[in-house]
């Protein structure tokens, strides 16, 4: 239950930290909808992923003293990663990337839309959802680094 069965404790760290950074440059890459817009299949391969690199980062070790290095070495580069990022602008860049515009002055940006692998219809149900009738009536849609879509409206909106 606690006595590992990798030769030395640093080899879970090492694990840890290569499949981590996997992780978070095959989930950059992929682009922001895994972030904060999940669509069905998006949480179906996180859920994967996540079953995926278990062995990886064990070695086969199910001990409770391996789990909490796997978890403590985990918790520690999410750490760094943030504290990088709030330091560094070219960091966040790397790892959060920048907003992109979705729609300026009522006109959808098509080629951002592939870009962001989403669709039409995607855009439309977030400018529906700030209230704003089509693309026609919105001064800008702002795809933000968390995934949101911040919508600005052409006129002000009527109660």
């Amino acid at each position: 239950m606690w006595s590992i069965s990798l030769p030395h404790w640093w080899e879970f760290v090492a694990r840890a930290a290569i499949v981590y950074l996997f992780l978070l440059i095959s989930l950059r890459l992929t682009g922001r909808r895994q972030v904060g817009q999940l669509a069905p299949f998006d949480l179906v391969l996180l859920m994967l992923l996540s079953n995926a690199v278990q062995n990886a980062m064990n070695g086969g070790d199910n001990t409770v003293t391996g789990g909490i290095l796997l978890a403590g070495t985990l918790v520690l580069l999410n750490w760094c990663v943030g504290w990088l990022t709030v330091r560094s602008q070219s960091v966040e860049l790397l790892i959060e990337g920048r907003p992109v515009f979705l729609v300026r002055d009522g006109h959808v940006d098509y080629k951002a839309l592939k870009q962001m692998q989403m669709t039409l219809h995607e855009l439309e149900i977030a400018l529906r959802s700030a209230g704003i009738p089509g693309p026609e009536e919105a001064r800008v849609a702002i795809l933000e680094n968390n995934g949101h879509i911040t919508v600005l409206p052409r006129k002000p909106l009527t109660p």
